[in-house]
């Protein structure tokens, strides 16, 4: 049995110490890079009118799938992304949907040569093809990567003389078939016959965009009649109305008047909260289905990675895609992570910069922005996962992505968000509403693009 001590005990002397406490710590937080990256326009009305010229001439989409496992079905109304099949009526598109014939093939298969004959329109149900053409030094070029959704060979359908590229499969891939014989009926002939006049008539008076061209007339001498045009617009341009995020928080009035004397407990709620709201906001940002970047990029954008993981070469694919000032790529973590892998392989690591304080790592001066928020598929018969990469442009005078808020709300404590006093009920639980109005808005079509397809698990070994 120890003595008396020769001085006071630490576990006593705590008893008149006043402990030292943080704010609450949140582990779901992120740095929330792309609300930080999104110029924010202010929406006084609620609604933004996103007005564009006029389209005349109807650019190739994507076909709509619909089925599980092995059995693949089209979706007959997609069936007018094909811009030959844009005046078919649904009984006509219906009919054609039900003559596709189903095939698949392994990776690495050559599913047809160049220039074989008797092709047949082709969309791609599941996986990814290649399309090349012999090159002039005895090489191969690449005309083009088809993943689900995709087609071609829709002039060989009607007895165009197209250059026929070979077509390969880079995975596993289920590709759906028509043929010359399913648009024999006199009407369909017939219609189909009406899209390729118009297409041939508006070629030559139309931009690359499918906008109706503006007359113009450049000369240095002589005086020739000027040519008279007009530019037209949309008639019924999208809108975008913004979206909400809303809660009610309660807290109890004795909790806030008794324990705020370190840090004040409504405040720390409230903080608490909005984190929450924000870290949803970028979420909806991404993934809301009505304007989710990720669903917001046209079928022309979208690409796949050629062999599963992010390359170097996937990376400039995207940067063809959005040439006019890219601003910065929005990968998940683990996707830039498979990116560095590669490019580290190739013997060109990536060069960091830093933003706000924290390094990126970037590609051609882009950089790579993390965001926890993409999702992570995963392939339920091989586990493999994937996810998706963007690359926007961003700001109202450059003609890109933008976010919406309105400003000015009742109880407005930073732009769009506001914390409004409810009232104290007969419990003693005083409400306060947390609100968050934002949206976001793509303004032309080019200004984001999406690889797809991205694989998470491929390592290498370096030994």
């Amino acid at each position: 049995m120890s003595g008396p001590g020769l001085s006071v005990s630490a576990s006593a002397a705590r008893n008149l110490a006043t402990a030292t406490v943080t704010s609450v710590q949140n582990v779901a937080n992120t740095p929330r890079w792309l609300l930080r990256l999104l110029p924010f326009v202010d929406v006084p009305g609620g609604v933004y009118r996103v007005n564009r010229r006029a389209v005349v001439l109807a650019k190739p989409g994507r076909i709509e799938l619909a089925g599980e496992n092995r059995k693949r079905a089209i979706s007959p109304a997609s069936l007018r992304a094909i811009p030959l099949f844009s005046r078919l009526g649904d009984a006509e598109l219906s009919a054609i949907a039900d003559k596709f014939s189903e095939s698949h093939h392994k990776a690495g298969e050559t599913i047809a040569e160049e220039g074989s004959s008797g092709r047949s329109l082709t969309v791609v149900a599941d996986g990814t093809v290649e399309l090349t053409l012999s090159g002039p030094f005895k090489n191969r070029l690449r005309q083009g990567l088809a993943t689900r959704g995709d087609y071609f060979g829709d002039g060989d359908l009607v007895g165009e003389n197209a250059p026929a590229p070979a077509v390969k499969a880079l995975s596993a891939v289920t590709l759906l078939t028509l043929d010359r014989t399913a648009i024999e009926d006199d009407a369909i002939k017939t219609r189909i016959a009406q899209s390729i006049e118009e297409r041939d008539r508006l070629k030559g008076h139309t931009n690359s965009h499918g906008e109706q061209g503006i007359e113009l007339l450049a000369v240095h001498t002589g005086e020739p009649r000027l040519p008279t045009t007009y530019v037209d617009y949309e008639i019924d341009p999208r809108e975008y109305h913004l979206s909400t995020i809303q809660t009610i928080l309660n807290t109890h009035t004795r909790v806030t008047d008794l324990y705020s004397n370190e840090i004040d407990q409504l405040r720390e709620q409230i903080r608490l909260t909005v984190d929450a709201v924000k870290e949803r906001e970028e979420w909806e940002l991404l993934n809301n289905s009505q304007f989710g970047l990720l669903h917001e990029v046209g079928g022309r954008q979208r690409i796949p990675t050629r062999g599963g993981p992010p390359t170097p070469d996937d990376l400039d694919e995207l940067l063809t895609l959005v040439w006019k000032k890219p601003a910065f790529f929005v990968a998940h973590p683990r996707a830039i992570a498979a990116f560095g892998r590669e490019a580290t392989r190739r013997g060109v690591p990536p060069v960091v910069v830093h933003l706000f304080g924290a390094p990126f790592i970037t590609w051609r001066g882009v950089p790579l922005v993390p965001s926890d928020k993409l999702p992570i598929d995963v392939d339920p018969v091989t586990g493999a996962q994937t996810t998706s990469i963007l690359l926007l442009r961003v700001g109202e005078g450059e003609q890109g992505v933008v976010a919406l808020q309105k400003s000015g709300v009742t109880g407005e404590i930073e732009p769009g968000l506001s914390v409004r006093y409810m009232g104290t009920n007969d419990h003693s639980i005083a409400s306060h509403l947390v609100t968050r109005y934002f949206s976001a808005a793509v303004l032309v079509e080019d200004a984001i693009a999406r690889l797809d397809n991205v694989l998470l698990g491929n390592y290498h070994d370096y030994a």
